[in-house]
């Protein structure tokens, strides 16, 4: 071999292996970074002379996978926040605060006020009684609605996300495929690509389709157009203010619906997925169990007419609502446990007559059930017992929300909150399934794709002693150039 030809060897394995130490520093540099993946030096030949051409470590399946299972434990992650902000309405059980509750301490009081229908004292009790019940009503209705507007703004944020992060893969896409078509190095590129990917998934569950020149493609779960090229629009107009009445906005993407009724082609996973459930299914069937409790209380308390012809209708007794005296028609009107009230005529703390609870007559002399002369039969009780019984006895309600169609007040209160907290326990549990397969997951394509520091090191000795030994060759090289020149002068 000659010289000039061992010395060009030397050169270019000297070059090479400096090449590749970079690469192991990058690798070290990016170890702690869960969006790094590790790069790959790998030496080229060519006539005389060697290349280092830099690839980065990668398992396509593995990534899709992450992806799948980020979209869906975020999406659980979401429905079990709201559901957390749900289950306030129940309160502590051990505290006697939830709807089922109240009402068994009303039915007590009032059982109370039936024995001693003369101490008004235990009267102002069951009026007491109802006041905290309604409260309870009242105050679940506007955590409720309070939930859906949060998770409203939650799926306006995501829908913001979603755009920025699109605009932001239309870049480096743009940089991949041009370097990947140019042969240069893209693998820093194509982590960054990758990580938006990841934040995409979180939002919403996405397909992605690799195409030439490294080119993606991204699809919903659903199969609708994200990104080709160039992003597509997500739009969505949030709504500020929630009342049981309010429906919430869709989420269109280049103007096809993707959530809510009607969808044809509906999100499946995502932080969106999850936030639109809550929002738009959950919230509003808890809302109308609690409308439907509404409706039976003003129902059990209801005043008839008392004439020897009745005449005159059914009306609001102790309970009452925006829309009495008139009963409510069944199913119950949306948000009536909002606008449940307790009868201003009954409460004296509202400047009404404690006495109308037991002898009737709220609405007038016609509902008056006390056969002496107003307040002159003091021991009167029956319409208390009356009110007892009905309060809990078996009515029928709505069996579209899943509790049956007949029960008592007391019976449908609480299965509405078991109904509650075993939506919220199915979704704990899921979204503990989902966690354990992303941490799966995760780990797997991090092992396939991370950074091994103890891979590295010994990779950096490696080549620092194949650098010696080049560094070493071209010195002997260069001091046998110098006998030569010096014999040849």
């Amino acid at each position: 071999m000659g010289l000039s030809l061992a010395l060009n060897t030397a050169r270019s394995s000297l070059l090479a292996s400096s090449a590749q130490m970079s690469v192991v520093s990058r690798n070290t540099a990016g170890a702690t970074d869960p969006a790094y993946s590790r790069k790959i030096a790998s030496i080229v030949s060519g006539s005389g002379s060697a290349r280092v051409v830099i690839n980065r470590a990668t398992d396509t399946a593995l990534f899709y996978k992450m992806l799948e299972t980020t979209s869906g434990a975020a999406g659980q992650q979401a429905l079990l926040d709201g559901l957390d902000k749900l289950k306030q309405t129940v309160g502590d059980t051990a505290l006697n605060t939830s709807p089922a509750a109240r009402i068994g301490a009303l039915n007590a009081a009032l059982q109370q006020y039936a024995k001693e229908p003369d101490n008004l004292i235990l009267g102002q009790a069951v009026v007491s009684k109802a006041r905290s019940l309604v409260t309870t009503l009242n105050d679940a209705t506007a955590t409720i609605q309070n939930a859906r507007a949060e998770a409203d703004a939650g799926i306006a944020d995501s829908v913001a996300n979603i755009n920025d992060l699109l605009s932001r893969l239309a870049t480096v896409n743009q940089t991949v495929v041009k370097g990947t078509a140019s042969g240069i190095d893209v693998s820093d590129a194509l982590d960054t690509r990758d990580n938006i990917l990841a934040k995409l998934s979180e939002e919403m569950g996405i397909t992605v389709v690799t195409r030439e020149n490294n080119d993606v493609a991204v699809y919903t779960d659903s199969g609708v157009t994200l990104f080709e090229r160039t992003p597509r629009t997500v739009t969505f107009n949030a709504t500020a203010t929630y009342s049981a009445s309010t429906v919430g906005a869709a989420v269109y993407i280049d103007g096809v619906q993707v959530t809510g009724q009607g969808a044809p082609m509906p999100l499946h996973e995502g932080r969106i997925t999850g936030l639109a459930t809550l929002r738009d299914d959950v919230a509003t069937t808890y809302q109308s169990q609690l409308d439907e409790i509404a409706r039976g209380l003003i129902e059990a308390f209801a005043e008839s007419d008392q004439s020897a012809v009745p005449a005159l209708p059914n009306v609001a007794g102790l309970f009452t609502y925006s829309g009495g005296p008139g009963l409510p028609a069944g199913p119950a009107l949306q948000g009536l446990a909002g606008s449940l009230n307790v009868n201003a005529l009954v409460d004296p703390a509202q400047g009404g007559t404690l006495e109308l609870l037991r002898d009737g007559g709220i609405n007038g002399a016609a509902y008056d059930y006390n056969p002496g002369a107003a307040g002159t039969n003091a021991a009167f009780s029956d319409r208390l017992y009356e009110l007892a019984d009905k309060l809990a006895a078996d009515r029928a309600f709505n069996p579209a929300l899943g509790l049956g169609a007949t029960a008592s007040l007391t019976g449908f209160a609480a299965s509405s909150a078991s109904w509650l907290e075993a939506g919220r326990k199915n979704t704990s549990s899921e979204l503990g399934y989902r966690t354990t397969l992303l941490g799966h997951a995760s780990e797997a394509l991090s092992n396939a794709t991370g950074v091994n520091m103890d891979d590295e090191t010994a990779l950096m000795l490696q080549l620092e002693k194949s650098y010696s030994a080049s560094a070493k060759l071209i010195s002997i090289i260069d001091e046998m150039l110098k006998t030569l020149l010096n014999a040849v002068g």
